[in-house]
């Protein structure tokens, strides 16, 4: 751990005390686990807190830790924003558990970092993920129309409707998908004479 780190960690641990248990130190990086309950004052504690000042949100995305590593049994959808102060010159991530897998929800955190407004939405409309209190939470990247979200691990490959344009009716229809599967693994050249120069 460099000094930058142990500094970063030893005001974490002051300023939120227990609420913050164990700060992750990997490389230059530290990571925290915020409780749901806790997430609104520690965010703001993050930005205003003269020790940390972390102004800036770097980014915000949703994660589906389904499957994840062996016999793993911890809630399936997280967030996890990235932090940078640029007073202290430090980065902090935070990950935040959403309590409820079939309807994953947290606070938005726009009253704090505004630029998080697309970034939650973004993670809304990928992984379903609902941020309450957010001003204008609807789709980004997909259709208004589009049903599921597509980086949910269960989510299929091929997609569940396709849009394409109809000349008879001259409007965009959905119909089902009606790609046929196929064999995406590459042929293996078996010839014994394979590369031999003469």
């Amino acid at each position: 751990m460099t000094g930058s780190t142990a500094t970063l960690v030893e005001s974490l641990r002051a300023v939120f005390g227990e609420r913050v248990a164990n700060p992750v130190v990997a490389g230059a990086e530290v990571t925290i686990v915020v409780p749901v309950p806790d997430l609104a004052p520690i965010m703001n504690g993050l930005r205003d807190d003269p020790a940390l000042r972390f102004e800036l949100l770097v980014d915000l995305c949703g994660v589906d830790y389904k499957g994840y590593g062996v016999g793993y049994e911890g809630p399936r959808f997280a967030v996890v924003y990235h932090l940078l102060s640029l007073v202290h010159n430090r980065r902090l991530r935070v990950r935040v558990f959403c309590e409820d897998d079939d309807m994953p929800r947290l606070a938005s955190v726009i009253a704090v970092w505004p630029v998080a407004n697309w970034f939650e939405r973004e993670a809304f409309d990928l992984f379903g993920i609902v941020f309450e209190g957010h001003p204008d939470l609807r789709r980004i990247l997909t259709d208004y129309g589009f049903i599921g979200h597509p980086f949910r691990k269960d989510f299929p490959l091929s997609g569940t409707v396709e849009m394409r344009y109809d000349s008879d009716r001259r409007r965009v229809i959905y119909q089902p998908v009606t790609i046929e599967p196929r064999n995406n693994v590459p042929r293996i050249v078996r010839e014994e004479t394979y590369g031999d120069t003469e």
